[in-house]
């Protein structure tokens, strides 16, 4: 049936905006932009017709939500940072049927899970910086996905991630990718503070964590880093809880996981935080795997 083709962590930082804007900003964020374009370029080879972005700006206090509209257009301004992203334009073709297979197999799996497809709702610019260069010609149907969840286990977004993979692997017949868009460690910089740290880590101890990080993906050492995710999303600040980081490896297999990150923009900090743009080669799922996170607990200590 379907295929999922390709598997990333990419950045969303508003910054990437701004380098295109004359200003003090302009050209700092190229080789972010670089990397963006170059994904889109891999997801085009590959034959990809929709991309499904987890979503770490979306906040949701329950159930997981998914955002599968056939049609997105606006100009958005951020709310938390409306004088980085302040009336950009976007649109996009979404993918209704998708997003309703994608929720319903979900929820066959124990995740509660709601597609919506007849709605208002906007997407947020964890999918739409990323679109801006990848997607531009708008080659790409998009869905999105809430993964700033406030009340929810990463066990089950591991869950929720397998059971997407499962959904367009038996059912879909078409091609998808996913992103995990969010940063690594994510403490931005103090009130005040933030000119002197927009290229800049806000603690040495981050910056080292988020390079150990990088490594581990690197080397392919799934089993150590799953177990370390919970303390990693707290200690290292995750952005949105690192959901959208479980919802990507648990499509990829877990701990189970046997491919090796290849960074194509190298760790870069932005306004104190640790950002990448690195894909996650997608492997065949392991035949014993029929499940994740089926107790919690399960996919770790999650």
């Amino acid at each position: 049936m379907g295929k999922l083709a390709l598997a990333a962590k990419i950045t969303h930082v508003p910054s990437m905006y701004l380098s295109e804007l004359d200003g003090p900003q302009k050209g700092t964020r190229q080789s972010a932009i670089d990397g963006h374009i170059e994904i889109g370029r891999r997801c085009r080879e590959l034959g990809v017709d929709t991309i499904v972005v987890f979503d770490t700006h979306w906040l949701v206090n329950a159930s997981y939500h998914i955002n599968c509209a056939p049609h997105f257009k606006g100009l958005y301004t951020s709310n938390e940072l409306p004088h980085f992203i302040s009336n950009m334009a976007y649109e996009y073709p979404g993918n209704p049927a998708l997003g309703q297979l994608l929720g319903k197999v979900c929820n066959e799996h124990g995740v509660e899970t709601l597609a919506h497809d007849a709605t208002t709702l906007p997407m947020e610019y964890g999918t739409l910086v990323p679109m801006r260069y990848m997607n531009a010609d708008q080659h790409f149907k998009v869905i999105s996905v809430s993964a700033l969840c406030m009340v929810h286990y990463l066990a089950d977004s591991a869950r929720l991630g397998w059971a997407m993979r499962q959904a367009i692997e038996q059912q879909y017949d078409g091609t998808v990718a996913f992103f995990a868009s969010g940063s690594l460690s994510h403490r931005f910089a103090q009130n005040g503070q933030a000119p002197q740290y927009a290229n800049k880590m806000w603690s040495p101890f981050l910056e080292q964590l988020d390079h150990h990080v990088v490594g581990i993906w690197q080397r392919g050492e799934w089993a150590t880093f799953c177990e370390m995710l919970p303390e990693y999303a707290a200690k290292g600040h995750g952005e949105g809880f690192m959901h959208d980081t479980a919802m990507l490896l648990g499509a990829l297999g877990w701990h189970h996981y046997n491919g090796q990150a290849e960074v194509v923009t190298p760790f870069f900090p932005s306004s104190g935080t640790g950002q990448i743009n690195a894909v996650f080669p997608v492997t065949p799922m392991p035949a014993e795997l029929n499940d994740i996170g089926g107790a919690r607990g399960a996919a770790g200590r999650l």
